[in-house]
């Protein structure tokens, strides 16, 4: 096996991975110094309990309300129905995709951003802060199965914030998240495919 799992603290680490999912810091006018708003590695509270799921909740949407154009595609983060909806910049395509979104308001932004950068096999690293806090985490988790970001990562002009993928699908269709919004990694591949830095994104 990897030598990645001999480190105890990263093994420390990766024991509570099933709890963890890389997130962005709260919004920058709550707090002035972003680092200590949060903690993205913080285990989430119990799970919810089961739903029964309104499938109706679940359906397509027109681009029309939300955007004024379609300039570079667009993409809509629905918190309410714990979707992802994709519009190319033509028209010619439409996805759907179920998410995983933030475990509390507080915990997000709404609003508008748009991607700014796109990374096929993230890394990822707390920062200092986090690390003060921490100094058993890890320091560095390169690409791979036991990173938080997932496959693939859509990068968003708010700091800390990005649309990424995820090893642990039992976060999907949940309120699993610390602010970002998880795919799987299936969908997050394609959705990393279709868009292009600039694409307008758009939480509600």
């Amino acid at each position: 096996m990897s030598h990645l799992f001999d480190n105890p603290s990263r093994r420390a680490f990766l024991a509570g991975s099933a709890a963890l999912l890389s997130s962005p810091a709260l919004a920058e006018e709550k707090a002035e110094d972003q680092e200590v708003a949060y903690d993205p590695l913080r285990p989430p509270p119990e799970p919810e309990p089961p739903v029964k799921r309104n499938i109706s909740s679940f359906r397509a949407k027109d681009w029309r309300p939300y955007f004024d154009n379609l300039r570079k595609g667009a993409i809509l983060v629905d918190i309410d129905s714990r979707a992802l909806h994709y519009w190319s910049e033509d028209e010619s395509v439409y996805r759907l995709f179920p998410s995983s979104v933030p475990l509390s308001d507080d915990l997000t932004r709404r609003g508008r951003t748009q991607v700014i950068r796109k990374v096929d096999g993230p890394s990822w690293a707390p920062t200092p802060n986090m690390l003060k806090r921490n100094p058993e985490w890890p320091k560095y988790i390169p690409p791979g199965p036991d990173n938080p970001l997932g496959s693939h990562a859509l990068y968003l002009s708010w700091k800390f914030y990005r649309i990424h993928g995820t090893h642990d699908t039992r976060k999907i269709g949940r309120k699993s998240s610390n602010g970002c919004i998880g795919l799987y990694n299936e969908h997050i591949a394609q959705l990393f495919e279709m868009t292009k830095v600039g694409t307008q994104v758009l939480l509600i």
